[in-house]
């Protein structure tokens, strides 16, 4: 039996070949199914994009955006805080005592200010300057012009009200008329009416504000303005351009020089309350006596003037002879808590001499003052 039986081998061969073709052909169907479906829905880079062109086409996209602020949400959903809070107020209602010229408001607050301080005015004193002379029973307006160099506005819940001194008739407070905003300036009026008593007299007022708390001016706020004058008995009286009251001075009121010549002194001394000063040696507590400091029941402290010496506020800035011989003086006396530190006085001696005190310090728990003092020679 020598016949070998080779159809199953065929077979099997043929097999293998169809299901190659077979698999080739899905293979190959598959295949062009994918190619046509990536080639319709993914984009095909065939160059190097134009960067430059890219930029600009997203500028012109951005620049035609619609600018109406109606279309953009964040200015229709939130209101704008900041330019409520950064709005500039409207002016108030305007009064003829309220002032908020720029040009004349030489005083401006700052950072460190406190909420409620005033300044003195340039000039302070609108009407009836210190030591006028006014005949007895003779009613008068002082106004005062006060900066507000403070950080809060004054409202009219705001007033002058007297402090302490001589009333003359005037009310306890007198109202501010108009709102006066920081760095604005006001005209405060008070009415009063000179007492029948020939003398010297001085009223001190402060402003209060809406909670009853008082401040003035100076360097802390707390030093009250005032009003002086002086009643004589015989004194022809006129009224002044500006509405002030003068009168026409005796001639035992203008100063005359000595005969004998004196030279220039100058110094420091620091007074203690019972102290007198001698200006024209500058000593302490000597025989002859031009100003004597005391304190009254109402633990005020005054420089008082004695025998024929008199004494007058000049100011801030340092005077010359020629200043302190036309400054206004008299033998009123002075409240220290009316003057700030820094503040020039101008004085004659019972020996007639002129001469200029600077207010250089107070000790706050003995009131010693610290004065600085000049006195000229005779020419």
């Amino acid at each position: 039996m020598a016949v070998t039986n080779r159809t199953p081998v065929r077979f099997s061969l043929l097999t293998v070949v169809v299901w190659l073709a077979v698999a080739a052909g899905v293979i190959f169907l598959l295949w062009q199914v994918i190619t046509r479906i990536s080639a319709s829905n993914l984009p095909v880079i065939t160059t190097t994009p134009n960067l430059t062109q890219v930029y600009q086409t997203i500028a012109a996209v951005l620049t035609a955006q619609p600018s109406n602020p109606a279309t953009t949400p964040a200015q229709t959903d939130t209101p704008s805080t900041t330019a409520r809070l950064t709005q500039t107020p409207s002016t108030p209602l305007q009064s003829p005592h309220v002032t908020s010229s720029p040009g004349e408001t030489t005083q401006t607050a700052t950072p460190g200010a406190l909420c409620n301080q005033a300044g003195a005015g340039n000039p302070i004193d609108i009407t009836i300057p210190d030591n006028s002379l006014i005949p007895p029973g003779q009613s008068f307006i002082k106004t005062w012009k006060l900066v507000n160099i403070g950080t809060c506005t004054w409202t009219t819940l705001y007033s002058a009200s007297f402090f302490y001194g001589d009333r003359m008739g005037a009310p306890d407070s007198v109202p501010l008329q108009a709102f006066v905003l920081p760095a604005q300036s006001v005209e405060v009026s008070v009415e009063m009416i000179a007492p029948q008593v020939p003398g010297s007299y001085q009223g001190n007022w402060k402003l209060r504000n809406s909670n009853g708390g008082l401040f003035g001016i100076g360097p802390s706020g707390d030093s009250p303005f005032w009003v002086r004058i002086i009643v004589a008995e015989n004194q022809a009286v006129t009224a002044t351009a500006t509405g002030e009251i003068s009168a026409t001075s005796s001639p035992t009121d203008l100063v005359t020089p000595s005969a004998t010549p004196l030279g220039q002194v100058s110094g420091e001394l620091s007074p203690a309350p019972g102290d007198t000063i001698d200006l024209d040696s500058l000593t302490l507590n000597s025989d002859d006596e031009d100003l004597i400091y005391q304190v009254d029941a109402a633990h005020f402290h005054w420089l008082t003037p004695h025998e024929q010496a008199m004494i007058g506020v000049y100011g801030n800035q340092e005077p010359s002879l020629a200043d302190c011989r036309s400054a206004s003086m008299s033998s009123a006396p002075f409240a220290v808590e009316s003057l700030s530190i820094g503040t020039y006085l101008c004085y004659t001696t019972d020996e007639e001499r002129l001469g200029r005190v600077l207010l250089k310090a107070v000790d706050p728990d003995d009131f010693t003052l610290t004065l600085d003092l000049l006195t000229w020679a005779l020419p």
